[in-house]
């Protein structure tokens, strides 16, 4: 799989800006960077703090078109194992806290986002955006639980040395994917979830309890088992891990 890369010092956010350019190849992946995003764009309405030239901030866009439409979550959890992954090879205790950020122990320190479009009934594109905090070493906003790699190591790391082990991430697993094996890439996904053994205490329309994940499915709901044993599955936004 080929990779176009285009970097711009400045942007409202990458995931808006990639979709302005001409697509990528079938074969390609197309890579946007930015050193500062003006608007960067979390789940939902949420916003991503990000100090100028500090951190990784990009956008992937591929062609999926051999995942269905209704298990392009699998999409998302390929990105998400590709910056585990990556992250693997500066510290440990990273895990991936559905649907959508990466942890290092409870704390926060890569949120994703995917956004799809659609032909004639088929994925068409895929943009994988990705915050990844790495060299900031304060956090001004009232996002309860950031943290960063300088945090965790206490020195600065490179770039573009860490956006390299993502992307080569990232082409590993939409080959498996390409290729059949989506078992395997949840699999892998459920064996790195945030809070995957034990009961945890979550918030929901009802209000607070405890429970334990059972599985992701592929469409994207999770499943946990509450202490009365009743069984619950929940979309996006329709549940909080409180941390």
């Amino acid at each position: 799989m080929k990779i176009r890369r285009i970097h711009i010092s400045e942007t409202d956010s990458t995931n808006t800006y990639i979709h302005q350019l001409d697509p990528p190849e079938i074969d390609e992946m197309l890579v946007v960077t930015s050193d500062y995003q003006t608007a960067g764009r979390g789940q939902g309405s949420n916003q991503w703090e990000s100090e100028r030239g500090k951190n990784l901030l990009c956008s992937i866009m591929v062609y999926p078109t051999e995942i269905k439409p209704t298990r392009q979550f699998l999409l998302s959890e390929a990105g998400a194992l590709a910056v585990a992954e990556a992250l693997d090879d500066y510290t440990s205790e990273i895990s991936l806290k559905w649907p959508n950020d990466v942890y290092w122990r409870d704390k926060k320190i890569c949120g994703t986002l995917i956004e799809t479009t659609m032909a004639t009934g088929r994925l068409r594109t895929c943009v994988f955006g990705c915050g990844l905090n790495i060299n900031q070493q304060k956090f001004h906003s009232d996002a309860p639980n950031p943290v960063s790699l300088w945090q965790i190591r206490g020195c600065e790391t490179d770039r573009e040395e860490v956006l390299g082990k993502i992307l080569r991430a990232m082409q590993k697993y939409l080959v498996m994917l390409y290729s059949g094996e989506e078992e395997a890439v949840s699999s892998r996904y459920h064996s790195r979830l945030y809070r995957r053994r034990g009961f945890f205490t979550y918030h929901d329309a009802d209000g607070i309890f405890q429970a334990e994940i059972i599985r992701v499915a592929d469409e994207g709901p999770i499943t946990l088992c509450d202490t009365n044993g009743r069984l619950r599955t929940y979309a996006f936004k329709e549940v909080q891990f409180i941390v």
